[in-house]
């Protein structure tokens, strides 16, 4: 029986793991590398319905609804401002609840305030370097040269994880998506959408979002097409100054506030280039396994990142209370799993290469999409991205 498990990584999903383990009676520790928390890292993001669904399993989605506002739609726009058709975020709850938009710092705030109001305990400053079984557990060692042990070890640590690498020394590296990305928040621009509706904008140059927060405040993201991978680091030691000007050039012809939304943002978040690991061989060997973006990570057009790593904590956590062994758990949590995220990432992918369509594919997707939105309104796929429901109570996950 598994009674106590290292957690690699305090993002979203090391404190989501950590609750949904200590409802399963296994007693986690969470080893997060930053000396301190991770608080005003990335920009905002959805937290989709089933998302908020899977938190509610923990009892702990009211302080991340709370941080947030619901966004349930999306209209999307051509650059010439010609309204192309609407998309939702989510499905309702059964008491109403939608779709949120939060700050990712303000999410991670939340899911560790409520985590350490359990009890669990989070270790700052461990960077994992080493992680071995000792066959009846497993063993991590830490830059520190700290070391701690436990029956499993979950990493949690995020798109470019060393616990995936421990696992498997052949792990694939993150694929890049052929787009960068920024965000930042202004105030004292008019913008043509009530509060909590999102706009996005296929430019001719680059794709722009943004939704108005209830106190008024336009929260937004550019994706910036660029086809060639830049190397680590290059984009992001660009300065702000030089990014913003770049911004204005490439959104200058569009219609839609993108312009002065750019002008009258303070400061821009760092350009970064967005990555994806559409299929990842191995997530488990052993006592070890990895969850969230460890394990598999869909574009932010998914709009699923948060929603799927929380959903993965839950689902993991039942098959550890469920399984006779963390080696038949890992398997059944990887069953359950890999076929819903890998479909999610898969939609996404198809979605980012219309943002970064040519003359041609732009023409192509404009007189399209209307159509396609309209066909897609209530689809398959769109029931079985936000539809997804964990019952705790049922032990669904013996084999």
């Amino acid at each position: 029986m598994t009674r106590t498990a290292l957690i690699i990584g305090g993002g979203i999903a090391g404190p989501a793991a950590a609750m949904a383990l200590q409802k399963a009676g296994i007693d986690p520790v969470i080893y997060e590398a930053h000396p301190t928390g991770a608080d005003g890292v990335g920009v905002f993001l959805t937290l989709a319905s089933n998302g908020i669904d899977a938190l509610r399993v923990l009892d702990a989605d009211k302080p991340a609804v709370a941080a947030g506002f619901p966004t349930p739609g999306i209209t999307l726009r051509s650059g010439t401002g010609k309204r192309l058709g609407e998309s939702r975020t989510g499905q309702s709850l059964p008491d109403g609840t939608t779709s949120h938009t939060i700050k990712r710092a303000d999410l991670y705030r939340v899911l560790h305030e409520e985590a350490s109001s359990r009890g669990v305990r989070v270790e700052h400053g461990k960077r994992l370097v080493e992680a071995e079984e000792t066959g009846d557990g497993v063993r991590a060692v830490f830059a520190d040269g700290s070391e701690a042990v436990g029956d499993v070890l979950i990493g949690c640590d995020g798109a470019r994880s060393t616990v995936r690498r421990i696992i498997d020394s052949a792990a694939p590296a993150p694929t890049y998506a052929r787009l960068l990305t920024t965000g930042g928040y202004a105030r004292g621009v008019r913008v043509d959408t009530d509060p909590g509706s999102y706009e996005m904008i296929f430019g001719r140059r680059a794709f722009f979002g943004y939704a108005m927060a209830p106190d008024g405040e336009v929260w937004w993201f550019a994706n910036v097409p660029r086809r060639d991978e830049p190397a680590r680091g290059e984009v992001e030691a660009i300065s702000a100054d030089e990014w913003r000007r770049r911004l204005l050039q490439l959104y200058a012809e569009d219609a839609g506030p993108a312009v002065p939304l750019i002008q009258a943002t303070p400061e821009t978040m760092p350009m970064s280039p967005i990555h994806t690991i559409p299929h990842l061989p191995v997530w488990h060997n052993g006592r070890m396994v990895v969850i969230g973006d460890a394990a598999h990570v869909p574009s932010p057009t998914s709009g699923q990142g948060a929603s799927l790593s929380i959903e993965d904590a839950v689902v993991l956590g039942m098959c550890l209370r469920d399984l006779p062994s963390p080696q038949a758990a890992f398997a059944r949590f990887e069953a359950a799993r890999r076929p819903r995220v890998e479909r999610i990432i898969k939609w996404a992918a198809r979605i980012n290469n219309s943002k970064a369509a040519g003359p041609v594919g732009r023409v192509v997707r404009d007189a399209m999409l209307p159509m396609i939105l309209s066909m897609t309104a209530d689809s398959k796929a769109l029931k079985q991205a936000y539809d997804y429901h964990i019952d705790w109570d049922r032990p669904q996950w013996t084999a």
